[in-house]
Parts: structure tokens; C-alpha cells; sequence
């Protein structure tokens, strides 16, 4: 029968499944192979792997085992479910490191109990032992076992201490209070969008070469973070989400971020708020989660804005080409503008012409609208710039 490790959805995790038996006739290097990527599990009776996303050195371990693809089984959980399964982990920790604590200190009392009767008895602690005396050796090696067992006592006594602090977590952990943290959720929120932007530009170039499997994969990751991002914005909702922004800020306003110390607002950014301290020379950058608090100063008055130009407008097509030609690598449309950027979608290429409203596969993203050496209006993209498409070129 042909070996396959499978790829549990519920879990997330590589399994081989195969008998203890089979297991034993490996080489030892083979078993200390199988150790660093994989787990026993008593209740799925199968190897299960420590990775949880990337699988690549999971899956190459089996396939060095003889071990091929089987596919998948069960259905993914959505996040809400891994948490809720997390929490119920968390709990049965609890108890059980609760457990372990209270072994430990009986095992510390049983341990410490012979010396602690002799406290009060100086003879005990201060008889000199007589080299050659039978009794005296006797009572030499009974008084340096009962030592042996107090400083046991003491180890057993940390033991207990590690444990509650075990438990300790478990309960941090149970209670999920990060979810009532804007500025943890604020983070989680920005790494869910960042994730599934990557995923995006990885599908463009899967979908240019036809690369149907990796297509599916991306498609599954990229699912399981919108997943994630609707449920840390639910969260955040929850708590009243960000209460500040770059609409209700403006420079030269009071905020309270660390402490009770108050910032002045230099700069309202898309994402971020950047204040000076009096305590330092320099600006700071902060989430806007991250603010506690805000004031206006007596006699504020808002500075005037510089006139700002943009000259894209929505429905024009933007264009990356190659060095030293003109053919079209990336096509984009203007589907929205500000005063200051524009965001972009990008759009099928075909004949070396970009096909307006013939959208890719991909999220629109916002980009910055500058200007070039030449003085020429560009947009921002990662380290090329866009230009305006001229169908008349």
C-alpha cells in the first residue's frame, strides 16, 4: 500500500500515518528526521507537523520517507473557530498546570518534612561526625540524605512556581484579552491586508503562467486572511474601534500616547500619526490606535494647506514599460483620486494594448501621485514609476 501524508484542513497540519512497527525499522537518523518536523499525536494516531503554514520542509522530510501526496481532508475552520478552539486548549491547561503546581509543593512539604522536625534540635545540625566511628559515619550519611531531600523540596518548590506561572498564561491566553486591544488589532488588521496584497501580486503572475495549482494555494491563504481581517475588524468594532484618524487630527493638536506625557501632532498621515515630544529633538510615529487621548491647545489655529495638483483623472490608464522599449509590462486604471494620490486596479494587456474596465485579478491599491526628474506627473509604484498611457504613441 502506497505511503501519503495528507493535509488536515481543521488543523492546518501535515499527517503520516503509519505503525509504530514501520517507525521502528527507520534508521536513526530517518527518527530524528521525522522528530524535527513532526509530532506524535495520541489522539489522531499520526505524525502530525509542527508547521502550520509552511509546510515545504514538512512535506520534503515525507517525500524522503517515500511518502506522496494523498490530498486533503476535513474542512478549514474559520478564525473564530481556532480561537474558540485556542481558548478551550488554554483552559484545559489551566487546570492541568494548576495540577502540576499543587503536586509539586506536597512533593516539596514530603520532601522537607525530615529536616524541618529536627529545627530546634542544635545537636542535629552541629554533632561532629568521628572518622572511623560506625555510628557516627551512619549518622553522617542519614543527616546528608535528609540535606539532599530539602534541596529537592526547594527544586519541587520552583517547579510549582513555573507551573502557576504556566497557568498564568493559560489564563491570559483563555481570555483573550488582546481582542480588547485596539492597538493589537489595529497591527493584526495592517499584517491581514499586507498578507493578502502579497497574495494578489503572487496570483497575477501564477494566472500569467498558468499555474493553476499555486493559483488554488494562493486562493486558500488568501481566503484564510480575509478571514482574519473580518474577524479582527469585528473585534475591533466591538470596542468602539480607532477612535482617531487623519480626519479628526490635525497638526498642532495634543495627544496621549505613552503615559500621561502629551505629544504635539506634526503630521496626520493615511495610517499613522507622527508627534513631537518635548522630550527629544526628533518626530515619533505611531498607529493611530495607539492614541489615548486628544486636545485641542488654547489659541490653535490651523495652518494653511499648499494648493496641490493632481492631474490624473478616474478611467486614465497608467503604464509601467520595459528599459529601452515600449512595450507595456503593467497596466493600471484610475478608478478613484484624491488631492494628493489616486488608486489604481490593474487591467488585462493584450497586443501591447491596455483594455479599459478589462480587469485583472488583484485588489485596487492606492498609490501617491509625484513628479519625476523631468517634472513629468507620475504614480508611486513600489521602485518604478507609472506613467499616463498616450494610446496616440
Amino acid at each position: 500500500m502506497t505511503k501519503q501524508y495528507i493535509l488536515n484542513r481543521e488543523t492546518s497540519k501535515i499527517e503520516l500515518r503509519f505503525s509504530k512497527e514501520e517507525f521502528k525499522s527507520l534508521t536513526t537518523d530517518e527518527q530524528k528526521t521525522i522528530r524535527r518536523a513532526y509530532l506524535f499525536s495520541g489522539s489522531r494516531s499520526a505524525w502530525v507537523s509542527r508547521s502550520t503554514r509552511n509546510h515545504y520542509s514538512a512535506i520534503q522530510v515525507a517525500k524522503q520517507l517515500g511518502f506522496t501526496d494523498g490530498g486533503k481532508t476535513g474542512e478549514r475552520l474559520s478564525y473564530a473557530e481556532e480561537v474558540d478552539r485556542q481558548v478551550e486548549k488554554a483552559e484545559s491547561r489551566i487546570e492541568r498546570f494548576e495540577k502540576y503546581a499543587d503536586n509539586a509543593v506536597e512533593r516539596a512539604k514530603s520532601l522537607q518534612s525530615d529536616l524541618n522536625s529536627m529545627r530546634g534540635d542544635n545537636s542535629f545540625f552541629t554533632q561532629p561526625i568521628i572518622a572511623g566511628h560506625a555510628g557516627s559515619q551512619r549518622f553522617a550519611r542519614q543527616r546528608e540524605k535528609m540535606f539532599d531531600r530539602y534541596h529537592k523540596g526547594f527544586e519541587e518548590y520552583r517547579k510549582s512556581e513555573y507551573f502557576r506561572d504556566k497557568a498564568e498564561t493559560a489564563e491570559q491566553t483563555a481570555s483573550m484579552s488582546k481582542f480588547n486591544n485596539r492597538s493589537y488589532l489595529s497591527n493584526r488588521i495592517e499584517e491581514c491586508n499586507k498578507n493578502i496584497r502579497e497574495y494578489e501580486r503572487r496570483m497575477v503572475r501564477a494566472e500569467e503562467t498558468q499555474n493553476e495549482t499555486y493559483m488554488e494555494t494562493l486562493l486558500e491563504k488568501m481566503e484564510y486572511e480575509v478571514d482574519k481581517l473580518a474577524f479582527f475588524h469585528n473585534k475591533l468594532d466591538e470596542i468602539g474601534g480607532v477612535q482617531f484618524n487623519k480626519d479628526n487630527l490635525k497638526a498642532g493638536y495634543l495627544v496621549k500616547i505613552r503615559g500621561s506625557r502629551w505629544d504635539t501632532v506634526v503630521k496626520a498621515n493615511a495610517k499613522t500619526v507622527e508627534v513631537k515630544p518635548d522630550v527629544v529633538p526628533y518626530t515619533l510615529k505611531y498607529p493611530y490606535a495607539e492614541i489615548k487621548e486628544m486636545k485641542i491647545p488654547e489659541g490653535w489655529k490651523e495652518k494653511k494647506k499648499e494648493a496641490v495638483v493632481n492631474p490624473f483623472e478616474v478611467d486614465d490608464i497608467v503604464i509601467r514599460t520595459a528599459i529601452n522599449s515600449n512595450q507595456i509590462i503593467r497596466a493600471f486604471q484610475v478608478v478613484k483620486k484624491t488631492d494628493k494620490s489616486v488608486t489604481i486596479k490593474p487591467i488585462v494587456i493584450e497586443d501591447n494594448i491596455p483594455q479599459i474596465n478589462n480587469f485583472k485579478i488583484g485588489l485596487q491599491e492606492r498609490r501617491t501621485v509625484k513628479q519625476d526628474r523631468n517634472n513629468n506627473f507620475v504614480v508611486n509604484h513600489d521602485d518604478w514609476f507609472l506613467y499616463k498611457y498616450n494610446s496616440a504613441v
